[in-house]
């Protein structure tokens, strides 16, 4: 029964990153600092309100990210995450050989979390 509950919690947690636009608006705020609806559209660039806010609907409902006076900013959670993320970019990056990191990868990699944390403990 635990794998089955462990398989479904990955699937969704893909499933809520691969959504359009979902990874940029994160990477957007892996450097700590709370963002504005307006100044989150522009560092993600070509995304149109409809979109952002509905991303924005759902990774607030998945508690990675929240907004506050100053913007949208990481929840702790969300920080792990971002880590967690920019591990397996720095892995997958270091598989296909390329030797470069896509942008916003180095503020994950200098972040204050890493992936191993458990911040739930």
């Amino acid at each position: 029964m635990e794998n089955k509950e462990n398989t479904l919690a990955i699937h969704r947690l893909l499933a809520l990153l691969e959504a359009r636009y979902a990874m940029r608006i994160l990477w957007a705020l892996a450097d700590g600092r709370a963002q504005t609806f307006r100044l989150l559209q522009d560092s993600v660039g070509g995304v149109t309100p409809n979109t952002l806010n509905a991303r924005l609907k759902e990774l607030r409902a998945a508690g990675v990210i929240t907004h506050g006076t100053g913007g949208y900013f990481l929840t702790p959670a969300g920080e792990q995450l971002v880590a967690c993320v920019g591990t397996l970019v720095n892995l997958a990056v270091r598989w296909s050989g390329e030797g470069r990191m896509p942008n916003g990868v180095a503020a994950v990699r200098m972040g204050r979390v890493s992936c191993a944390e458990d911040k739930a403990s």
